[in-house]
């Protein structure tokens, strides 16, 4: 099945399991967080998995957390430990799948790559979680049985927690293999596959740190309080965006929009450059919660914001925000179920600080409806990777919850394109329901707050 094909049904992903095993799961950098996740949900499915990074200490750190974060004692039970230069080869020799977590660097990645390949059977699987280095380049000049068994596997963090997982193929990945991992992710790990295209940050993270790095943009102007209280759980989303980017790291945030920047030219590419002072203050070692400190951080139970002119940080309470009555308004709708009403308020709140927020939401809806044909083949897929990967509302439940015709004016009035489907959705006068799933429950989604 390829990319543009209609999702497996159950029927075809049990048939697809019967077809071959994976018994045997190497996880690279097992000590990150991402890679203790990811061990920790491999030992769920798979009797043998081996945690392995630079020291033997390092990789019983990442087993250690990764029992620490599932509680599970199939962890310690399914699991074993070692480094790189003692025993990547005779793992990697003996796995079924070799699952590749270091840092989000292409150099740092393709000489971990060059040491699989020469340790690797011609039929085991190698994945990458990149978050959206290309997967043809990183395997490109390789091997035919290396490319054949190659691809991208991103499961969001924490893996135990967050369900979204996007499946990239390579140009030169086998078909059956991706019908296979589609099938193993979804059946065996309890994965929301979304297969998506090889462009850069692929789906999820090109359309959310887009979101994302406006609000750092807006941080500059406004300040991060009022940035992530426009730009709240009111707005569709668990999880305010700059407290979002200190809780990813500064790093990963850079490496994602600088990849998205470097590599694209789109409408939007401007929201993507990474604000000078997040750059620069990243030279002093600020990197977000992995630091102690980021847009915010903790002086015992004092939350502190900071001061992106100084640099200093100030207690959130002390900081005075205008009038934003139109919040608790919003909210009040959302907790009583009244979604619609509640996005009605929104749209109808006065201020330039309501008018701020409306832009990022047209953005979100606009940019993500515009990445169609280009990161996915339809909507759904950057609908399901937005619900089920970052815990937003899916751009299509909020042009649903808004209306077609008021999503076309919201859009117009932020002065962004606007995506032909929606307009086309509004010209026709008729009911247009963008977003459907059977086991979805929308109103999840407009959290109060």
């Amino acid at each position: 099945m390829s990319s543009s094909a209609a999702p497996l049904s159950g029927a075809e992903m049990r048939k697809l399991l019967s077809t071959r095993k994976i018994e045997r799961v190497v996880v690279l950098g097992a000590n990150g967080t991402m890679g203790f996740g990811s061990a920790a949900l491999f030992t769920t499915a798979v009797p043998h998995v081996t945690f392995l990074a630079r020291t033997r200490e390092k990789a019983e750190e990442g087993l250690a957390a990764a029992i620490k974060q599932v509680r599970s004692p199939t962890v310690a039970s399914r699991s074993a430990v070692g480094d790189y230069d003692n025993d990547l080869d005779a793992a990697v020799e003996k796995a079924d799948l070799i699952f590749e977590t270091l840092t989000e660097d292409f150099a740092i990645k393709k000489d971990m790559f060059d040491r699989i390949e020469k340790a690797r059977r011609d039929d085991s699987i190698v994945a990458t979680v990149t978050s959206g280095l290309s997967i043809n380049q990183l395997c490109e000049g390789r091997s035919d049985s290396f490319r054949k068994n190659f691809m991208g596997l991103h499961f969001f963090n924490p893996p135990n927690v967050i369900v979204g997982t996007e499946l990239i193929a390579g140009k030169d990945t086998d078909p059956e293999l991706v019908d296979f991992i589609d099938a193993f992710s979804t059946i065996r790990l309890g994965r929301d596959i979304i297969r998506t295209h090889d462009t850069p940050a692929f789906a999820g993270n090109r359309v959310g740190f887009k979101v994302l790095n406006e609000a750092a943009q807006l941080a500059e102007q406004l300040g991060p309080v009022l940035v992530d209280r426009l730009v709240g759980p009111y707005t569709g989303r668990a999880l305010t965006p700059l407290a979002t980017i200190d809780l990813v790291g500064w790093d990963i945030h850079r490496a994602i929009v600088d990849n998205v920047y470097d590599n694209t030219d789109d409408e939007a590419h401007e929201t993507n450059r990474l604000p000078q002072y997040m750059a620069d203050l990243m030279e002093k070692g600020v990197l977000g919660n992995k630091s102690g400190a980021g847009f915010f951080k903790k002086d015992g139970k004092v939350k502190l914001a900071l001061d992106v002119a100084s640099g200093d940080y100030k207690p959130v309470a002390d900081i005075k925000l205008p009038n934003l009555d139109y919040i608790d308004e919003v909210s009040t709708f959302h907790a009583q179920g009244r979604y619609e009403e509640g996005m009605a308020a929104f749209l109808a709140a006065p201020g330039d600080e309501a008018s701020i927020a409306r832009k990022v939401i047209a953005g979100y809806i606009s940019y993500a409806f515009h990445r169609v044909g280009e990161a996915t083949d339809t909507i759904t897929g950057i609908d399901m990777i937005m619900g089920s990967g970052f815990n937003w509302a899916p751009p299509s439940v909020l042009v649903d919850t808004i209306g077609a015709g008021a999503t076309v004016k919201l859009i117009d009035e932020a002065g962004l394109p606007v995506p032909q489907a929606i307009k086309a959705a509004a010209d026709s006068g008729k009911p247009t329901a963008f977003f459907s799933h059977p086991f979805i429950n929308t109103g999840k989604y407009f959290v109060a707050g």
